[in-house]
């Protein structure tokens, strides 16, 4: 992973001071609240339902051992033991105090972390495949290019108070694990005709209120390039984009009121002025960025082990968990892993400090000391040898890390919804713990297959609900909590809108809702189906006659 070199640390040890003054100066009364706000949220604080909550940067969802510790610490000190992953890959403290927070900052820069931009209306931290640099599928690494981006964007000076918050996602596989057409730029990359690196770029992508995938605005740029496009984009949303609506102030609505090919030439005109500006990539600055990466010891290892064999046809639970949990690596005897934050009847992302502790020494251990958060809420070891599986597993089950539920319904996504966030309608927690319960029976859940379940508390769509294969939506009506459903989202080079299948339901029913849409699909699949094929094949509609002919039974 990357590692700082002495201008990083000077950046972060300088932002840490500033902020430290600021909070004191806004303590002693030298500073209003709305003088302060600003301040605050450009280090990631935010004011939430209960207390402060505190976002940490993890560029493009990479972390050593050593951060893990710190973080695990940090939260043992300042929070209550405990942190959650979010849907960017970083991580949220949700009890923090807002007089600690400078003292936080000052412990995350002793090992190379920090907090900027991971709030405002900026351009946020860029996230990527968590399998980067080992799935076989890649084509190009993307992460040196993610670090050159996160170099440009931090402290822009020109994009530090955008229209709306500024997202950017970057893909380097052949199957997108990245969501990228759902961002506001995404850039997948890929060899050309010529053998030479190139770049798709996607523009106008979001969920929140109005959901929208993106467009293609360039088929072809050169990687060189990926600065000065980006630039030439968000100048021109930065010039045009609404800021008298917070609800249309986001790039795609831009783009779907100028239109993808007016929208394209105004881009056009601007990247005349930029493309061969110092912001150009060149060879030699890829190049220098890349060797802040260590690349990783891999031994010659044959591509089959007997212990690791002999384990699986011993063992049926470890089975089922590398079944779920193991990935394909490109390097001959290794392997990713998936650790799951997803045990039943807990929230979706959360990690206590124990257990923070717990994958950092696995991560020494098994994976070169290094380890990545998955947009899914996820930590994944990403280079673990294929003897080493088996005791990796035994101590990740001894530690609650060992659900072999990775792609499976109870795999759930989830914001914090209305317990901590201020701006949710509804709880998302308790509607995934009830959920997660209702089908606790791991069999029947490999029965069920692949199924993605999204869960957001509000429209802002933190938990991703309109690409998720079921997704929930928390409402508001009448000042009570209710729950909007839809179904047929989905991620990936496919990527689709989920349809909302009729009106909203209870609390209590969402359980028993999300039993009736399998029901229907375990009805009508055929053997190779799996949820989002069968919905795809046959339509809402078989769906929405089954959910609510049994609701209209249960309320006769």
């Amino acid at each position: 992973m990357y590692k700082y070199d002495a201008i990083d640390q000077q950046l972060v040890n300088e932002r840490v001071a500033q902020y430290r003054d600021q909070t004191n100066r806004y303590l002693a009364g030298e500073l209003s609240e709305d003088e302060f706000r600003p301040l605050r949220l450009q280090n990631g604080l935010y004011i939430q339902r209960q207390a402060p909550m505190l976002r940490i940067a993890v560029p493009y969802g990479m972390l050593s051992s050593k951060q893990l510790r710190k973080l695990g610490d940090i939260a043992q000190k300042y929070d209550k033991a405990y942190g959650h992953f979010s849907t960017r890959q970083n991580l949220q403290l949700n009890w923090p105090k807002l007089e600690d927070v400078p003292e936080i900052l000052a412990e995350l820069a002793t090992v190379e972390m920090h907090a900027i931009q991971t709030s405002g209306n900026c351009i946020r931290n860029i996230t990527t495949d968590q399998f980067a640099g080992v799935a076989p599928d890649e084509v190009i690494d993307p992460r040196a290019m993610a670090e050159v981006m996160r170099q440009w964007s931090t402290f822009h000076p020109e994009f530090a108070l955008l229209p709306r918050k500024f997202k950017i996602a970057v893909s380097g596989t052949e199957q997108d694990r990245a969501i990228v057409q759902a961002h506001d730029i995404g850039m997948e990359f890929y060899k050309d005709a010529k053998g030479e690196t190139a770049i798709k770029v996607w523009v106008g992508g979001g969920l929140g209120r109005t959901p929208i995938l993106g467009t293609v605005i360039r088929e072809h740029l050169e990687w060189q390039h990926a600065l000065t496009y980006c630039e030439a984009i968000i100048r021109v949303y930065n010039i045009h984009g609404r800021r008298d609506n917070a609800y249309k102030a986001r790039i795609k609505i831009l783009v779907k009121a100028l239109g993808i090919e007016d929208f394209k030439q105004q881009v056009e005109a601007e990247w005349l002025h930029l493309k061969d500006n110092p912001n150009t990539i060149t060879e030699a600055e890829l190049a220098r960025v890349g060797q802040h990466f260590e690349a990783m010891p891999y031994e010659n290892l044959p591509a089959h082990d007997a212990s690791f064999d002999s384990a699986i046809a011993s063992n049926p639970a470890f089975a089922a968990w590398v079944k779920r949990c193991v990935h394909a690596h490109k390097q001959a005897g290794y392997r990713a892993v998936t650790l799951s934050l997803k045990p039943h009847g807990h929230a979706p992302g959360d990690i206590t400090s124990e257990q923070m502790a717990v994958v950092a020494d696995l991560a020494d251990a098994y994976s070169f000391g290094e380890l990545r958060a998955s947009h899914k809420q996820n930590l994944i070891l990403a280079d673990v040898k294929l003897s080493d599986l088996f005791p990796l597993w035994e101590k990740a089950r001894a530690a609650g890390l060992a659900t072999p539920n990775i792609g499976l319904l109870t795999d759930i996504i989830c914001c914090p919804g209305g317990d901590f966030c201020s701006l949710a309608n509804a709880k998302s927690i308790p509607i995934a713990e009830a959920i997660q319960m209702q089908f606790d029976n791991l069999d029947y859940l490999h029965d069920i297959g692949d199924l993605e379940l999204n869960i957001s508390g509000c429209m802002n769509a933190c938990g991703h609900h309109h690409v998720g294969h079921i997704g929930i939506l928390g409402v508001d009506k009448d000042g009570s909590e209710w729950y909007q459903v839809t179904i047929g989202g989905k991620q990936g080079n496919d990527a689709s809108i989920g349809s909302v299948i009729g009106p909203s339901f209870s609390a209590d029913e969402m359980p028993g809702v999300v039993q009736r849409l399998i029901e229907v699909y375990i009805k009508e699949r055929t053997p190779e189906e799996r949820f989002i094929d069968t919905v795809r094949r046959i339509g809402v509609p078989p769906f929405k006659a089954h959910v609510y002919a049994s609701k209209e039974t249960a309320n006769v």
